[in-house]
């Protein structure tokens, strides 16, 4: 798959076929207009593109941005469109002054002129253009005036839920990673680098590794015990994680930790990543470390049941 950070270093291909979006998270819907858009290419002869924008639109645009929280980092979300398939990813540095540009500036500018779009492929509720006033009429007049092909894919849905990153980030932020993980189609994922701790889990015969992630914007679930599956060094470890204040040991820092099962190995320092199954629990405040330390042994009895399935 090739980037591009700028559009002028795109040389355009025959047959393009084109889909336009944020595409937070990569989800089971976002995966049906991708799929839609293979099919396409394959049928005509032609090649993928993505057009994304960075940073997010909402955290230039919104005042008050500072509770802002994504399913996926940027490059999380290029290695999802890279193991789908996509040829190209375009990506448009979105600033105050781009915001500006009207639906069909947008449309003639990037899609036809630049990228000589050959076919269109959206989400059923696309918007686009200066105040997300473009939709699909528009779209479809413009696909007439210039003379490409526009394909709107229906809304998907799983359990009667229609899919979208508002709704799994919604579920994430209420620590239902089950449910966020069935709209991804994939398990939600948090990595970061292992920093030092007070050590007070592993005095307690549950040692942890902190979880520092250096991204802002990166969405970290409700405060809980979930059971998890740990990748490090490109070994799969089962484990348990907790995101939370820690409160019978008296902190009042966020924190995200884990504990490794049948693993007893120094990880300073080193990449981690958490792919999150389910919740088992709420953040208690325990009368005490052994009340605690009898807590954590049924966690880790409730993860490895729910991890051996």
């Amino acid at each position: 798959m090739k980037i591009y950070s700028d559009i002028d270093q795109f040389i355009p291909v025959k047959n393009a076929v084109v889909t336009i979006g944020t595409f937070d998270g990569v989800h089971l819907g976002h995966r049906a207009i991708l799929r839609k858009m293979i099919e396409n290419a394959k049928e005509i002869g032609g090649q993928t593109i993505v057009v994304t924008f960075y940073p997010h639109p909402r955290s230039v645009l919104e005042l008050n941005n500072e509770h802002l929280r994504f399913i996926t980092t940027q490059e999380k979300k290029l290695q999802l469109l890279e193991e789908i398939g996509i040829d190209h990813v375009i990506i448009i540095p979105f600033t105050r002054e781009f915001s500006r540009t009207s639906s069909e500036a947008f449309i003639k500018e990037y899609v036809v002129d630049k990228i000589k779009a050959t076919r269109l492929v959206v989400g059923y509720d696309h918007h686009f253009g200066r105040n997300r006033l473009g939709d699909f009429k528009l779209l479809y007049d413009l696909s007439i005036k210039y003379q490409f092909k526009v394909e709107r894919i229906p809304a998907q849905d799983i359990e009667n839920i229609a899919i979208s990153s508002t709704k799994i980030r919604k579920a994430l932020e209420a620590g239902d990673v089950k449910k966020a993980n069935k709209l991804l189609g994939y398990q939600y994922t948090i990595c970061g680098t292992v920093i030092h701790g007070h050590a007070l889990g592993r005095k307690m015969g549950f040692p942890t590794a902190n979880i520092k992630t250096d991204l802002p914007y990166k969405l970290i679930s409700f405060c809980g015990v979930y059971a998890c599956f740990v990748e490090y060094k490109g070994q799969q470890y089962k484990g348990m994680a907790n995101i939370g204040y820690r409160p019978t040991v008296g902190s009042d820092e966020l924190a995200t930790e884990v504990h490794l099962f049948d693993f007893d190995e120094e990880m300073y320092g080193e990449t981690v990543c958490l792919r999150f199954i389910d919740r088992i629990r709420s953040e208690i405040k325990f009368d005490g470390i052994e009340a605690l330390k009898t807590q954590l042994q049924l966690d880790k009895e409730a993860a490895l049941k729910i991890l051996s399935v």
